[in-house]
């Protein structure tokens, strides 16, 4: 599925011997591509619908990509989740900072499962420790 926010026109269009109402322009367009971008079951929003949801809906930055019909590049985010109480009770787990992102849900992870996640956490923290940051 693919979701953009902005104006366009809807209504009426054609000829007095054939109507159809239907609703075009740009963003709709975008909508249509982003769509056609995303994999079964995924929700690719823009930027434009990310920033009025972003506080109630967690996403995941998918960077940039090149748009059929567009000049520039357009950035995307893949819906995640609602957000939860991120309180210290919570089971949830997110933070995301320029070349970092990171989502955690513990609930969700099986006891044979949990020595993975660890080792996986502590191999990018490894990783971390030793890149020399100019």
């Amino acid at each position: 599925m693919g979701l953009n926010t902005g104006y366009c026109t809807v209504g009426n269009f054609g000829a007095d011997t054939r109507m159809d109402y239907t609703i075009i322009g740009r963003e709709v367009n975008l909508a249509s591509r982003l769509e056609s971008s995303s994999e079964a079951g995924e929700i690719l929003i823009s930027h434009e619908t990310y920033s009025l949801i972003k506080d109630v809906i967690m996403c995941r930055d998918k960077g940039q990509i090149a748009v059929k019909g567009f000049s520039r590049p357009v950035q995307i985010y893949q819906v995640v989740d609602f957000r939860r109480d991120l309180g210290a009770r919570s089971s949830y787990v997110e933070h995301e900072l320029p070349g970092f992102s990171m989502y955690l849900d513990t609930n969700g992870i099986q006891n044979y499962d949990k020595e993975k996640v660890i080792q996986a956490l502590n191999q990018a923290a490894e990783k971390l420790r030793d890149k020399v940051i100019l």
